[in-house]
């Protein structure tokens, strides 16, 4: 007999948990389908910065209605998201100051906490910084970063709490469509029948999309993050950091590390695989650009580093929404920093699928249409793309 469920989510990673969990919420039957485990694919490789500061207004609101989960897990979702509030800095270019400048006033202006403040500012805060190749920085006192695998594994469980089915090492094979309407999917083990399908795969969106009729132009992006101990000197007051500059990101791992990614020299192409190894270049470039930012470091021990794979689209923003044929939903193309944004996100896809709309959040940016119409998405005070 075919088993018959109200919306099944493709991809167990946090935004696969966090529909589901707001799905199941409402007493939606959802089965989630992971073609490896929970957490196996970007969400397990992810840095887990929890910040507001984008250089595109609709990003930096998904991610500010997200916050309030994050400070309140346990209250929201039940476990531990280990969040640790760290404080964050975004440091740009002197010719990109009058955009840092905007975007923090349109931040403000939903009520993120946020400021400019200037580099002498930035050296008080975290001593351990170089400070003199910029003015001015933004600053969220609040914002710091979280544990990804636990913030899945919670979500995930509190769906299952709420009568939600999570089937791990059941890969998706199609999505099945009829008279123009999603029926259900197709996997090894057979047919599984529902009207709502949840795209949320990631890197491996793009095959699963084309078996519904949907050219989704979503590629695999290729990211290393390095690990490296901090010395005494270097312990206290190391905030979480993207420093355009010398283009990387780092932030604390507990009390003793600190996690270097870099924005340059990421691969991207159409080979999603599960190759979790590390760019052998990237340990060279990473302690070079580190300790240009963090002098301190050079005395620092590597502890290793890995690799990870994400979907990234053209425009390195999500597709999110309904798209296609009836009862298909994307959730898909994060692109690298989709993590921070992931409960709004759930939520609003949550109510787009059951009310027909998103009403605590407005997703529509983010509709796949816009490649067509040729409108990508572009930060309304832009820096340039993330990753290169």
């Amino acid at each position: 007999m075919t088993e018959t469920f109200d919306v099944v989510v493709i991809g167990a990673g946090v935004h696969g948990a966090s529909t589901a969990l707001h799905l199941a919420e409402r007493g939606t039957k959802v089965l989630v389908l992971e073609r490896a485990t929970a957490a196996s694919g970007a969400t397990g490789r992810s840095s887990g910065l929890v910040r507001m500061h984008y250089d595109l207004a609709a990003e930096s609101a998904l991610a500010w209605r997200s916050y309030d989960y994050f400070v309140n897990w346990p209250e929201r979702v039940g476990g531990d998201a280990g969040f640790v509030r760290t404080g964050f800095v975004r440091i740009v270019p002197v010719d990109r100051e009058a955009n840092l400048r905007a975007n923090v006033a349109e931040q403000q202006r939903i009520g993120i906490r946020t400021s400019v403040i200037s580099a002498e500012d930035v050296g008080q805060l975290a001593p351990t910084l170089t400070t003199d190749d910029f003015a001015v920085a933004a600053y969220e006192p609040d914002s710091g970063y979280a544990d990804p695998t636990s913030v899945c594994a919670t979500l995930l469980a509190a769906a299952r709490r709420h009568g939600a089915i999570v089937r791990q090492n059941s890969p998706v094979e199609a999505i099945e469509v009829d008279a123009g309407r999603v029926v259900g999917i197709k996997t090894a083990s057979g047919r599984i029948s529902a009207p709502v399908v949840v795209l949320a795969a990631g890197a491996w969106s793009g095959p699963l999309a084309a078996s519904a009729g949907v050219d989704l132009d979503i590629k695999a992006w290729h990211h290393d993050t390095g690990f490296v101990t901090r010395p005494t000197e270097s312990s206290a007051a190391l905030p979480t950091v993207i420093d355009d500059i010398n283009e990387l990101y780092f932030r604390p791992e507990g009390t003793g590390l600190a996690l270097v990614g870099l924005e340059d020299g990421n691969r991207i192409d159409d080979r999603p695989g599960d190759d979790s190894r590390s760019d052998p270049a990237f340990v060279e470039h990473m302690v070079d650009r580190i300790t240009r930012r963090v002098p301190s470091l050079a005395a620092a021990g590597f502890q290793g580093a890995h690799g990870g794979t994400d979907g990234i689209t053209t425009d390195q923003r999500p597709v999110m929404g309904a798209f296609g044929p009836a009862g298909l939903v994307l959730q898909t193309g994060m692109s690298g920093t989709g993590f921070k944004i992931a409960p709004a996100v759930g939520l609003a896809i949550s109510e787009l699928i059951l009310d027909g709309a998103a009403h605590s959040m407005d997703i529509s940016a983010f509709d796949a249409g816009r490649f067509a119409a040729g409108k990508p998405l572009r930060g309304e005070h832009p820096y340039g793309d993330l990753w290169r």
